[in-house]
């Protein structure tokens, strides 16, 4: 493993837990990583500094034109959502976007029965893909890289889970949109927003769902992780509420787990990160700025960015054996989904 990650990795300090219904939260933190300075994709829209359209008027499905105007980097965060222009996407993978630059980036669509402009530019919608939408992107965008050296989806797998979620949500949309799966629990949402709070200095989050890690989430700077907080809250949240009841290995579901000491709990989160620093590890030039990490394990999926030798954003989540074994997508199914 890149050393830069792997000691970001074992220095990442397990917080105490907090938790609501079938979901518990470990805050992290980090005594020091440092790295570039940045404005996260919200900050950057809501202060008129970064702007997202189609490449071109006709548009082109896996590609958006980003130009961010600002005198620093804008963070992008793999899943996160853009609604407008042609049809609402999102992102493949994690980017930092260097000051005043203009790029193409790689992005999925969540909205597959819409072609046509709704607006000139994306506004972001206030999603990021519920944790298990997260891990099967990823998958197939990691199996492309492998395979094509392409930052690309599976897109025909992301429409059938967006498609399988929204059925599990009891969620109707006439464009089969993502979003509306989001608006369809929006109140149940925000009782899960209003249950956890970002603490100070917090630059990352652990979710435990039934029992069972999920995966984290962790960014270098503790002003872009607030900023990110309900987003990331939301995409935890909306995982747990699909799969609330359910009991996961054993573990005796949401009413053990509420009742589990916070010590036992918090050794399942280190646990997992130990897991996650024994992942194969594969690297690639990223579209914006640093190294583009990829990491599988046994049941373990998960990436990082890191810039200057400095990481900026990292994300592992859980898989099972056979999601792990499938993710070499043969490649001519990859492309019979390519607009």
């Amino acid at each position: 493993m890149n050393p830069n990650v792997e000691k970001y990795l074992a220095e990442l300090e397990v917080g105490g837990v907090s938790a609501y219904k079938n979901m518990s939260v470990y805050p992290l933190s980090c005594p020091q990583n440092g790295g570039p300075d940045y404005l996260t994709l919200k900050e950057a829209l809501e202060r008129g500094l970064f702007q997202v359209t189609e490449v071109s008027e006709g548009g082109q499905v896996p590609n958006l034109k980003v130009m961010n105007k600002a005198e620093i980097p804008v963070l992008l965060i793999d899943g996160e959502e853009l609604a407008g222009a042609k049809q609402n996407r999102v992102l493949n993978t994690t980017i930092l976007v260097k000051e005043k630059t203009e790029v193409i980036i790689p992005v999925s669509c969540t909205e597959h029965g819409r072609w046509s402009y709704e607006s000139r530019a994306f506004s972001e919608s206030g999603n990021i893909m519920s944790a298990s939408l997260r891990m099967i992107n990823k998958r197939g965008i990691s199996a492309n890289l492998e395979a094509e050296g392409e930052f690309r989806s599976n897109q025909g797998e992301v429409w059938d889970a967006i498609a399988h979620e929204a059925n599990k949500a009891g969620a109707k949309s006439r464009t089969g949109a993502m979003k509306d799966t989001f608006e369809s629990r929006k109140n149940e949402l925000d009782d899960y927003l209003a249950a956890f709070v970002c603490g100070a200095g917090q630059l990352g989050m652990l979710v435990v769902i039934n029992g069972a890690v999920v995966g984290f989430d962790v960014v270098s700077k503790a002003g872009a992780f607030s900023a990110l907080y309900p987003k990331l809250l939301k995409s935890y949240a909306m995982e747990a509420i699909l799969e609330n009841g359910k009991k996961k290995g054993g573990n005796g579901g949401a009413e053990k787990e509420a009742g589990e000491e916070e010590e036992k709990g918090a050794e399942k989160a280190r646990a997992f990160l130990k897991e996650a620093a024994g992942c194969d590890e594969k690297s690639y030039e990223s579209i914006g700025m640093g190294s583009d990490f990829r990491y599988v394990g046994k049941k373990i999926i998960g990436s990082a960015l890191a810039v200057e030798g400095h990481v900026v954003h990292m994300a592992f989540f859980r898989a099972g054996e056979a999601e792990i074994a499938g993710r070499m997508a043969g490649v001519s199914r990859r492309r019979e989904f390519r607009i």
